[in-house]
Order: structure tokens, then sequence, then C-alpha cells
């Protein structure tokens, strides 16, 4: 009985919502067809006064009230159109390094901005499949909130809810939190739970803006997108084209690095260990169009206060100190498409982290990953003038987590690994994508099965 009443109000609470939004949405629509008229009437006098401006008698007063007018009417056209009509047609565009729906809060006068994205997929395994299964999954939507104060505090937000429910593998995570402060064009200031800014997918990663139904491994397994952390720091335009950013950011904690990688390390901003932070900058020049050249850094300790090594031998607080260097390059040119990136990690003390109990397998004191991909947009060839965007690709990388590790340490060649990758992406809309890739994985030792996927992805 309870679950009936329940479900009854929130029938109730939804019938209302509806109508209030439809007859607002009405309002609205009303008011803009009254204001447009108005505008068209103002317009025919201010044309009809301008031509008699010539006369004498001609009342100058007049004609600047009319222009006053028509300039209130103009104001209050844009605001209307800008909170009911554009959200729905407004072209998505790229701030500071951010995906095109996470940027819409920049966009906006003041207000709230409310976007997001989704993505799915089918996953099959090719060949013999071992202890591997065919799996189909939503892998996540996300929910941007933003709200921008004035001309220059803006609070923008991501929230993920993967794999559909916590109930199974599922989480829910805030992806970043940060408060902005748009000081000067080279200078801005960011607050709060930020993105690390490396590589392409880590700031930048929704579903229709990168080739694959997963993210390039490069950017998961040497950049642990997605990487982000508590810190503060700046961002801007130095000059035309030349952009930065560059953070304090809360370390790794190494107590988390294994023989795959870095990324167990990630503290992702929940409670935090802060007795080591370390430094991020970035650096891109747009040459071109869509097209830059760039690199990052992130350097400082990642042992957090914790003491490593074997017990026998006596254990002590090490820094675990680490440096990590990428630069990437994007090159688009009518339909052309390429991208390549490569990056190395370097990390002290991985000896003494392989050999404690609460680790015990080796950790690679240099890690290495690069990759280049290419694309062309071919549906314009087949159907010109279309709007509509298909795509073939290809993408070969390397990983390899192992490439160098501490002497007396064997390496674990199974985490040195080939990529071969390629697919079709479909954009019916800009913000709408469908996709079908094919992955071959070579490892330097075992085998690891071929995969296929399809699958979709969306912003708003």
């Amino acid at each position: 009985m309870k679950q009936w009443r329940l479900g009854l109000a929130v029938l109730v609470v939804l019938g209302v919502a509806t109508g209030s939004t439809a007859d607002q949405a009405s309002k609205t629509e009303q008011r803009l067809q009254e204001l447009q008229q108005e505008q068209r009437k103002l317009k025919e006098e201010l044309e009809r006064l301008k031509r008699e401006l010539s006369v004498p008698r001609t009342d100058g007063k007049r004609l600047e009230e009319v222009e006053r007018r028509q300039t209130i009417i103009t104001d209050e056209l844009r605001r209307l159109r800008e909170a009911f009509v554009l959200p729905e047609t407004r072209e998505l565009k790229s701030f500071y390094g951010l995906g095109p729906a996470a940027s819409k809060v920049y966009g906006l006068e003041r207000g709230l901005s409310i976007g997001g994205y989704g993505e799915a997929n089918l996953k099959t395994i090719v060949g013999n499949k071992g202890n591997d299964n065919d799996v189909f999954d939503f892998l996540r939507l996300v929910l941007y909130v933003g709200y921008k104060y004035n001309d220059w505090i803006i609070f923008n937000s991501e929230t993920e809810f993967e794999h559909a429910t916590t109930g199974k593998s599922g989480e829910v995570s805030v992806e970043f939190a940060n408060l902005d402060f748009l000081l000067h064009p080279a200078a801005n200031a960011r607050v709060g739970l930020v993105l690390v800014p490396v590589g392409f997918i880590n700031e930048l990663h929704e579903p229709p803006f990168f080739f694959g139904n997963v993210r390039p491994p490069v950017e998961t397994v040497i950049l642990p997108t997605t990487w982000r952390a508590n810190g503060f720091g700046f961002y801007g335009e130095l000059l035309p084209g030349l952009t930065y950013r560059t953070y304090g950011i809360t370390s790794l904690d190494a107590s988390g690095f294994r023989s795959s990688g870095i990324r167990g390390g990630r503290q992702s901003g929940s409670l935090e260990r802060a007795e080591d932070f370390s430094w991020v900058g970035r650096l891109d020049y747009a040459f071109w169009p869509n097209s830059f050249v760039g690199a990052a850094a992130y350097v400082g300790d990642q042992g957090q206060g914790r003491s490593y090594g074997n017990p026998s031998l006596g254990q002590r607080e090490v820094g675990a100190f680490m440096q990590l260097y990428e630069s990437h390059l994007q090159l688009r040119w009518q339909g052309l498409e390429f991208r390549a990136l490569g990056a190395v990690t370097l990390l002290d003390n991985a000896s003494r982290l392989s050999v404690d109990p609460t680790i015990y397998q080796p950790i690679g004191n240099r890690l290495i990953g690069y990759y280049a991909e290419i694309g062309y947009d071919v549906l314009p060839w087949i159907l010109p003038g279309t709007s509509q965007y298909l795509a073939p690709w290809f993408r070969y990388s390397r990983t390899d987590t192992q490439q160098s590790v501490p002497t007396g340490l064997r390496a674990d060649n199974r985490h040195d690994r080939h990529y071969f990758e390629a697919g079709l992406q479909y954009k019916p809309i800009p913000q709408v994508v469908l996709k079908l890739d094919y992955r071959n994985l070579d490892a330097e030792t075992g085998t690891l099965p071929d995969e296929v996927r399809i699958g979709a992805g969306f912003v708003f």
C-alpha cells in the first residue's frame, strides 16, 4: 500500500511539473511573439524617423526614444531566447580544455546550466574466449551542473553514474567540481576537485569526440584517465592561440601502484592523503582551427608519508618521487583527423615499493606509452552538403608499464602490449554518435583475445 501511495504521489508531482513546464513554455512563446511584433513596429518607425531626419521639424528626442525602446526589447528577446530556446540549439563549444558539454556554463550570461553525456557498448570476444565473456554494458551516465554567478565567478561540476547501478560493479562519483574566477584572459584561477590537464582524453572525454567505444589504452594505462585531484591553480591564454593550465594538487598514493601501472594510486578527491603535493602544468599552441601541439608535465613525491620496504630488512618512509611527461599533436583539416601522443613516467624508490608486502610485485621505474590515430570523414564525398558524419579510423598504440624495473627484479612482460584498432564512427547529428570497432591485442608474454564492440554515445 505504501508503495502504491508513493507511486501515485510521484505521478501527481510529475503531472504538476509537466503541466507547469508546458504552461511556462506557452507563456514564453506568447511573450516572444509579442516582443517580435513590437520590435518590427519600432524598426519601421525608426527607419521612417531616420528618413525624415534631414527635415528640420523632425523630433530628435522621438528618434532617441524609439532607439532606446528598441534596445530594451532586443535585450529582453535575447534573454528569453537564451533561457528557453538556445539551450536546445546552441552549438556546443569547448572552453578552457573541457569537453563541449562540460563547457556550457561558460557560454551563459548568468544562471544555471545543465548538460551531460552517456555511452554504452556491446563487447564480443573473438576466438579463444577463456575466462572472458561477452558483455553489454551501459558504461556511464554523466550529469554536468554549473552555475554562473556573475561575469567572473563560475561553479562547474561533473557527476558520473557508472555501469547503471551501484548494486553490482557501478558507483557514483564526482569527476570534478570547481570554482573558477575569471580574472583576466591570461590569468584565471580555479580551485576544487580538478581534472589533471594531461593528454587528450582526461579533460575532454565525451564520447562523440574520440574514436572508438573505449578510450585509447595509453590514456587509461599510462595516463590514468579519468584522473582528478583536489587542488588549485591558474589557466589562461598568454598569446593568441597559446594557452596554459597549471595546478598544485594532491599527489597520487604510491601504495596503489602495481605492475600494471600507476592507475591504482588515484585518490579521486575522497579523503585524500595530503602529506605530498605535486605540480602539473600544460602548454598548448593552436596553429590551425581545431589543430594544436602541446606538452604537459607532472612532478612530485607520491609516498604520502607511508613507509615501504622488506620488513626483515627494515622499512622507512620514502618520497617515491615521480616525473610524468607527455607531448601531443592534433591535426584537423577538412575531413582529416589525426592525433599522436607519447608519454613517459619515471619513478624513484620503485625497488622499495616492489618488495613491500602490501604490493610485492615489480613496480616499473620507467613506464612508456605512445599512439597515433587517423580518421577521415568520407560522407561529404558521398552526400555533398550533408551535415552528417561517417569516418573510418585506425589507431596503433603501445603501453609498457615494465619498460625498466629495479635491479634484481624481472619485468612482467604481460604488460608490454601492442594494440591495433580500427572502426567506423557515424554521427547523424554532432551530439549523437554510433560506433563499431575491432581491437587486436598482442603482449610480449601471454595471449589476449581480440574484441569487437558496437555502441553509442551522446552529449547534451
